[in-house]
């Protein structure tokens, strides 16, 4: 018996088939090999056809199905990227490309709405700004092409219209209305001062569905263009960034997902409703959450995290340099890089730094002290610094952070940035051999029942490496001198 798993991305669709019983990823494959394009008809617009993603998850499902018999496939599950738009009429098919999460057309709607409904209103109700999310995107669709408006059927998040490509069927969950911010955690609803504030008809929210639940059945038309059998059920679906803090067995308050690659991003879970005043994180209804036992995700993005690291390896580094080679250089140096410390910010506008874009700079240099490997070495504590800066928001909220789970890539691979990050922060990382369409996979099994609960569903998962905090009092200097010239 197998699970499959998707990954909607913005690159790529990943597709992962796993044997329950085992735990184990048979097979997995994406499409297309290149990265997917994203058309910009102006500046700040990114658009991508909701039917690509469909032939990119056909290409990959065929790719993994000589892996197993198709007959024993049990459930299918969903991740996809977050914050998306798509408008469907009543036939079912989207009337206009999707807007996707890193369009940023749709500031100025949000913004207006956040000052006409009020900040106490957005911020204890929505646990946002609307922001750029999906219900300003939305509100930029009424306003500047009313003619889509008015055949829009239903709005659907990009992992709610491959669902509804799979089964026929229009639903969303919890998870995802809070990602768009349509949820209202107060009346455990969708916001209706926000849809009347927009000018917005709820019939144009779809069903709502667990998130761990039957979300419709493989339609006779999918399972033909697909190679698989009629009546599969879907069993998941979330967000990217909720579906891989599942996929490292993160649902507990005090667990922290989190990834370092171009951008970095700390999710971290809450047991209680709550929110940053200075909107610096944004906070969603985590994949377990319920109103009863309330599990949210703080979601953190900064976005100068391995982009830092390979600049320096282009312009710092001796030419030709392995990331490795790199590393080894930097570790030569001592902890605190000698005094130097680096703001890694030079990748746009930093939320958690309420929207300053004070660019990346270089402080405490001295030309005859200093060389290459301190800058190396201070470049990655600096991103690690800025993790911390950013976790210590969360705590603000009653984040007790003891435990950081990622997988093993990116800068995870650097014994300097993960052991920075371990000795600032206190908190033990466990390093994972994961992803997120076999995470996805996963979770259809709990969805179908087939496991009884995350426990058992993630008890296979491969932990790679552990690393438990040391030399924290050097750590901790060398970031508060950090911070000291962040604050300035």
């Amino acid at each position: 018996m197998y699970l499959l798993g998707y990954d909607i991305g913005s690159s790529s669709v990943k597709a992962s088939l796993v044997d329950a019983q085992s735990g184990k990823c048979v097979s997995s494959a994406f499409y297309p090999k290149s990265e997917a394009p994203i058309s910009s008809a102006k500046s700040g617009w990114a658009e991508q056809e909701p039917d690509a993603w469909w032939g990119y998850l056909k290409a990959a499902t065929a790719e993994v199905l000589g892996a197993a018999p198709k007959a024993e496939i049990a459930a299918i599950g969903i991740s996809y990227q977050m914050h998306g738009l798509v408008c469907v009429g009543k036939d079912g098919k989207a009337l206009r490309p999707a807007i996707i999460w890193c369009d940023s057309r749709a500031v100025p709607y949000g913004q207006k709405a956040f000052d006409a409904l009020g900040q106490e209103y957005c911020l204890q109700h929505l646990l946002n700004s609307p922001g750029n999310f999906t219900a300003a995107k939305l509100a930029w669709v009424k306003e500047n092409e009313p003619e889509v408006f008015a055949k829009i059927h239903k709005i659907m998040l990009p992992g709610d219209y491959v669902a509804l490509r799979l089964t026929g069927e229009a639903c969303t969950t919890v998870s995802g209305l809070s990602e768009g911010i349509f949820w209202d955690f107060k009346a455990g609803a969708v916001s209706s001062k926000l849809l009347d504030f927009f000018g917005f008809d709820d019939s144009i929210i779809p069903e709502i569905r667990p998130t761990f639940a039957e979300q419709g059945r493989l339609s006779r038309a999918a399972a033909a263009e697909l190679g698989l059998h009629e009546g599969i059920p879907v069993t998941y679906r979330a967000g990217d960034q909720p579906n891989n803090a599942l996929s490292l067995n993160v649902f507990n308050p005090g667990e922290i997902a989190s990834t370092a690659g171009t951008s970095g991003v700390v999710y971290g879970v809450i047991g209680q409703v709550n929110y940053d005043p200075l909107s610096r994180v944004n906070t969603f209804a985590h994949v377990n959450h319920t109103t009863a036992d309330p599990r949210l995700g703080v979601l953190l993005c900064i976005n100068g995290t391995g982009i830092l690291n390979s600049w320096m390896r282009r312009n710092v580094a001796p030419e030709g340099i392995s990331y490795s080679e790199m590393n080894e250089l930097a570790a030569s140096v001592p902890i605190g890089s000698d005094g130097v410390s680096i703001l890694p910010f030079g990748n746009g506008a930093e939320r958690m730094l309420q929207n300053q874009e004070k660019g990346c700079s270089i402080h405490g240099v001295n030309f005859n002290r200093h060389g290459k490997a301190h800058l190396l070495r201070a470049a990655q504590e600096g991103i690690a610094f800025s993790f911390q800066y950013g976790i210590e928001i969360m705590e603000q909220m009653g984040l007790k952070v003891d435990k950081i789970h990622a997988g093993k890539a990116n800068m995870f691979l650097s014994d300097i940035f993960r052991n920075t990050l371990s000795g600032v922060s206190g908190a033990t990382i466990e390093l994972y051999d994961t992803d997120g369409s076999v995470g996805a996979a996963k979770a259809a099994g709990i969805g179908a029942g087939i496991y009884k609960n995350h426990d058992e569903a993630f008890s296979t998962l491969e932990r790679l490496a552990v690393i438990t905090p040391a030399h924290r009092d050097e750590y901790r200097e060398a970031y508060e001198k950090w911070k000291s010239v962040n604050n300035k």
